[in-house]
């Protein structure tokens, strides 16, 4: 395993593991408790977009997570008018509860119009709705890109992909394989640039903000875990 990258929002590293892991790993990232807005009253919407639309924006707005007891919500609230002479932008951190990015646009209240809501917001997992999803897990095969003769002399592949090749002393050179998402094909015009690919993958995970990549890698094997557990039980 080698790590690539890792930053709270992102963490991506190369491993050996099995494909079939890989992907249940991936798709238990839906069974992560995350909280998310889920209903909203509103009581005054002046704008321009419907209440629905109002209500599905809030639902895609990442809150910093928490742990609920079960059946348990927080209310979240919002109130925005704009003055008679001026236009007003609605951001998400117009509202009074722990958002995770405060600059997303909600709605564009025109001179004097008024938006008043009550969100709440519950725990739920991203396999029963989407907005509960915490960010996504995706992986790909590490590229072995082979240079000979010809393929030395193809500066042109510098110019456009300059994350995966160098060209130095009049040489085309491989600058990190990892970054390449090219196939045998794109390098049909390209004499002397072979690829193939490892059994290795490259596994990416990025966060919505809700917990740290880092934490939805391990959150994800914890779920895995106790599903298997559950099954294992029933075998025996």
């Amino acid at each position: 395993m080698e790590l690539i990258s890792k930053t709270a929002e992102e963490v991506q590293f190369t491993s050996d593991m099995n494909i079939s892991l890989a992907n249940a790993i991936r798709r238990s990232v839906s069974e992560i408790p995350i909280l998310a807005i889920y209903e909203a009253d509103i009581y005054k919407n002046d704008s321009v977009l419907y209440d629905e639309i109002i209500a599905h924006r809030l639902g895609l707005i990442p809150l910093k997570n928490q742990k609920l007891k079960s059946g348990q919500n927080i209310e979240l609230k919002l109130q925005v008018k704009s003055k008679e002479e001026d236009k007003r932008n609605v951001l998400s951190g117009d509202i009074d509860g722990d958002i995770v990015y405060p600059d997303m646009p909600l709605v564009l209240l025109e001179n004097g119009q008024t938006l008043k809501l009550v969100a709440r917001a519950n725990v739920g997992f991203g396999k029963d709705h989407s907005r509960y999803n915490p960010g996504v897990i995706f992986y790909r095969h590490v590229p072995k890109i082979a240079i000979k003769g010809e393929g030395e002399k193809q500066s042109e592949l510098a110019e456009l992909y300059p994350l995966v090749f160098s060209f130095e002393s009049g040489k085309l050179q491989v600058k990190n394989a990892h970054e390449c998402t090219l196939d045998s094909e794109d390098f049909n015009d390209y004499p002397g640039v072979d690829i193939s690919f490892s059994d290795s993958i490259v596994f990416s995970i990025e966060s919505w903000g809700q917990i740290e990549a880092k934490e939805i890698f391990t959150e994800a094997c914890k779920a895995l875990k106790s599903n298997i557990s559950e099954v294992t039980k029933v075998l025996k």
